[in-house]
């Protein structure tokens, strides 16, 4: 079989593509930077270097697959997040149309059903209409929930404030899921092609409180007595801008927290619970204080 997997090396890709390698399967990377080239060599696979938003290039990339993985990177100097994620869904689109793919699986988001009002998530809902109107595709569109990664971005609010916190109150229950359980679940879906017509599957890996959230990984590295302050939806903006972030990228982040406040963005994961995955927010507790000690 022959596989066209899009996200470069990243934490969900790498291991998807060293899974397919070892099953003696044909398997082409796609990267934005040449110097990925030989690390993609290592493990086996084809590495092509280009851009996902140069349809010529997606096209010729996805000739001759048998099924493709698809997956809109984050770009961090966006002007206009969402039309420039919807260049990528239509090159996307496209090149699945013109090289008569059957199969693709696709990196979603917990959010998706909305449509529209769940921030960075509009452009991945964008993605999965595009899909859908394609005719004799399997498609199996993944929608895992909030990534344990993005807590990350709670280590310099720790280092500078002495705080934890963002637009949502403690008492939030966030379904959170790690990398590692979302590339088992890609990894599964492209060895078995067992899905047919047009699914939706979604990823957790547990589910807990910010207030949880706040002591497990506070303990974790030694700062038990920091507190959570939830954030009206102008401050939380306002922090994203002054910490660098561009307008488009901080109006859909802040939109995504209201959308996860109002319990919208996870309301369709609840009504789909599925069997969550390994890595619960303990073990990823050690990760958070090995990136806080390193910061």
């Amino acid at each position: 079989m022959k596989y066209v997997i899009t996200g470069s090396l990243g934490h969900i890709s790498k291991p998807v593509v060293e899974a397919l390698v070892n099953a003696n399967h044909d398997v082409t990377v796609i990267s934005s930077r040449s110097e990925n080239t030989t690390a993609i060599q290592a493990l086996g696979a084809t590495a092509l270097i280009g851009s996902v938003e140069d349809r010529n290039f997606i096209t010729n990339a996805f000739k001759g697959a048998d099924a493709v993985y698809l997956m809109i990177p984050p770009k961090w100097n966006a002007k206009d997040w969402l039309a420039e994620q919807k260049v990528i869904a239509d090159n996307y689109t496209a090149a699945v149309e013109h090289n008569h793919v059957k199969n693709v699986v696709v990196l979603s988001s917990v959010g998706a059903h909305m449509g529209s009002g769940a921030g960075p998530v509009d452009g991945l809902a964008y993605l999965e209409s595009k899909i859908n109107e394609l005719h004799n595709v399997n498609a199996i569109y993944l929608r895992p929930s909030y990534f344990y990664y993005n807590l990350f971005s709670m280590i310099p609010l720790i280092k500078n404030a002495g705080i934890m916190g963002t637009n949502q109150p403690a008492g939030n229950t966030m379904v959170l899921t790690h990398p590692a359980d979302i590339a088992s679940v890609v990894t599964n879906k492209l060895l078995a092609l067992d899905f047919t017509g047009k699914q939706i599957e979604y990823i957790g890996s547990d589910e807990r409180t910010w207030a949880d959230i706040n002591q497990t990984l506070t303990k974790a590295i030694n700062k038990e007595n920091i507190p959570w302050v939830e954030f009206s939806d102008e401050q939380s903006f306002e922090s994203m801008i002054n910490a660098g972030l561009p307008e488009t990228i901080a109006k859909g982040y802040t939109q995504m927290g209201a959308a996860l406040r109002s319990g919208e963005m996870q309301a369709d994961y609840f009504k789909n619970k599925p069997v969550p995955g390994k890595t619960k927010l303990e073990d990823f507790a050690s990760e958070f204080a090995a990136a806080f000690k390193n910061s």
